[in-house]
């Protein structure tokens, strides 16, 4: 039976986005092992510091057919790759790696996925697209280097994609807009679900600023912290020309953060990783300065504020997925 790697890159693709940004500063990256034309591992990159996501699906997949193994509790990354290169006889010989992006070829907080993969010799590895990062590609000519087949630009459109919010936090300070909204636009009172709002709370906790408009600040009354996940708090930008703000509103009271009231963004410059969070208003104000939208999707209907009359902006939509009930869509400007 011919496997179709288009058919399994988008699988590793689409796990991939579901740590969109949360991997922050590193790359979003899926992986998928097929050994016998048996899928055996779906497996993402998660959390900047740990596992990548080809020691992700190569220990899912050794578990897959050896439950019982100890490399069941072993969970850093030295670890996995230790026990891996000692025991795998020959596992991974007849597998096929799916990666969405080339494996690494240096040795950071992790070591380099393209040496353990020469070591473990699957069959073949199948990449979407070339590391655009300097100090980590080469993993393709140590792959070559040591016989294993590698085929190269599978689904390279959809894996670009995946990779444009690391390129650009890697070249200047990236601002992503996070909006959340009805099934009919309205943007009023609580919408989001608590899977969601853990969701955006975990992004909270990545950030290094976050910028929020002076109204929403006034009527709302946030904290704008990441307590849902006990993460830690970013520093608050609240654009707004009127400078005058309640002391007694809970944002003010974090500690360990700074507040910066200004109608000024050349302060966004100080910052890497910038999430704004607001409505329609603030969207059309700041779209010039936004690399990309995310737009969480309640389904509900209600009424309440909804988008004004006069703006006007096209987008391409990157990627859709859900969490809980909640759908998120990554959206770039045309």
């Amino acid at each position: 039976m011919k496997i179709d790697n288009n058919f399994y890159m988008k699988l590793a693709i689409d796990e991939a986005w579901k740590y969109q940004l949360l991997t922050y500063p590193n790359p979003a990256v899926g992986c998928v092992i097929v050994k016998d034309n048996q899928l055996l591992s779906i497996e993402a990159h998660k959390l900047a510091g740990e596992a990548h996501a080809e020691v992700n699906a190569l220990k899912a997949a050794y578990l897959k057919i050896y439950p019982n193994s100890v490399l069941k509790s072993l969970n850093t990354s030295e670890k996995i790759h230790d026990y891996l290169l000692q025991n795998h006889n020959g596992f991974f010989h007849d597998c096929k790696v799916y990666v969405t992006l080339e494996p690494c070829n240096h040795i950071g907080k992790t070591p380099s996925c393209a040496a353990l993969l020469k070591e473990l010799k699957p069959k073949e590895v199948i990449i979407s697209i070339k590391d655009p990062n300097d100090e980590a590609t080469g993993g393709i000519e140590t792959l070559k280097a040591n016989n294993i087949e590698v085929t190269i630009g599978t689904l390279e459109n959809e894996g670009n994609k995946l990779i444009e919010p690391f390129k650009i936090w890697q070249k200047k300070t990236c601002v992503f807009y996070k909006m959340a909204q009805t099934l009919n636009g309205s943007v009023d009172g609580a919408i989001s679900g608590n899977r969601a709002k853990a969701y955006v709370h975990t992004l909270r906790d990545k950030i290094d600023l976050m910028l929020i408009g002076g109204n929403t600040v006034r009527t709302d009354k946030p904290t704008l912290d990441a307590r849902y996940i006990l993460g830690k708090s970013p520093d608050i930008f609240i654009y707004s020309k009127n400078k005058i703000f309640d002391n007694k509103i809970p944002l003010f009271s974090v500690p360990n953060r700074k507040v910066f009231i200004s109608d000024d963004l050349f302060k966004l410059l100080d910052y890497k990783f910038v999430m704004v969070e607001g409505t329609y208003n603030l969207l059309e104000n700041l779209k010039e300065r936004i690399d990309f939208v995310i737009l969480l999707i309640s389904p509900k209907i209600k009424k309440g504020l909804n988008s004004l009359n006069e703006i006007n902006i096209d987008f391409e939509i990157m990627h859709e997925n859900y969490v809980g009930e909640d759908k998120i869509v990554f959206l770039k400007r045309r």
